[in-house]
Order: structure tokens, then C-alpha cells, then sequence
């Protein structure tokens, strides 16, 4: 289950509560980290090099379910807070070790960028050189907001 990022809880409630502009991003990109990380963006390592790229996904009905359960593409009305890829989340083949992976962070852009969610994974992963392209199935990436 990935957690908001400080960035992310202070834009909100600067937007929400300030009246300060925040324009949601339009695609989101999907990191993994070889360590796991924390509110402050601070602890994170991200993979690099062996054909590794984060990976985009467009903020929309379509590849975010609502609210309401996991495959959904209508307007959220559930109660739980959470949501979940639609999709098949594919990272490129590697060419080369990408070390044991153990967390997965959501940004706003495909390099840098801020960070927007953050989350460790239940099993760590090893990804070595030639292993098939890293994925997350359909509904394996839960995001919620603390209710």
C-alpha cells in the first residue's frame, strides 16, 4: 500500500483549505527503489542504468479504478479511499542487475520531479540481468488516503 508524500499533503491542503492553485498531473510515473522510502522523499534509492525507465500512466478513469472497488473506470463513490491500476504496470526488459527491488514510488514526472506516493512492496524482488520485464499485475498497486 503506497503512503502521500509531504509534497503531496502539503499541496493538497494548500489547494483545499488555502486556496492556493494546484494542478494535478496529467501522467503519472511509476519508480522502483531499491530501498524503501519516507514521507520526506529522503531515504529513496532509485533504480538507474540496465535499460531501467520509469514507467507512464495516464491519470484517468480508465487506468486508476474508483473508489468503489478494484476495475472500476466510473467516477469514485466508494468509502475506503483507495485505488488501484487497471492496467498492467510493464518496466522496460534489463540489460543489466538492477539489485533486489523493495519499494515503488509515484511521481509527476519521468525524471526528477516530485514524488507523490510512496510505498514498499510486500515481497522483496531481485531483478537480474535478462529476467523478464518487471510488472505489477492489474490491481497490485493499492494507493489510499488515510481515512
Amino acid at each position: 500500500m503506497a503512503a502521500m508524500s509531504d509534497y503531496l499533503e502539503n499541496k493538497l491542503i494548500d489547494f483545499v483549505f488555502r486556496g492556493q492553485p494546484f494542478t494535478p498531473p496529467t501522467t503519472l510515473y511509476v519508480a522502483l527503489f531499491t530501498t524503501t522510502d519516507n514521507d520526506a522523499g529522503t531515504q529513496r534509492v532509485e533504480v538507474t542504468g540496465g535499460s531501467y525507465a520509469r514507467v507512464a500512466v495516464s491519470s484517468s478513469l480508465a487506468n486508476w479504478a474508483g473508489t468503489q472497488g478494484t476495475g472500476t473506470t466510473v467516477a469514485s463513490n466508494g468509502t475506503g479511499g483507495t485505488t488501484s491500476n487497471n492496467n498492467t504496470i510493464t518496466f522496460p526488459a534489463p540489460t543489466a542487475g538492477w539489485g533486489t527491488i523493495q519499494g515503488i514510488g509515484i511521481f509527476d514526472a519521468v525524471t526528477a520531479g516530485n514524488e507523490l506516493w510512496y510505498g514498499s512492496l510486500t515481497t522483496s524482488k531481485t531483478v537480474n540481468s535478462g529476467d523478464a520485464a518487471p510488472s505489477f499485475s492489474a490491481a497490485a498497486l493499492s494507493i489510499q488516503i488515510d481515512n
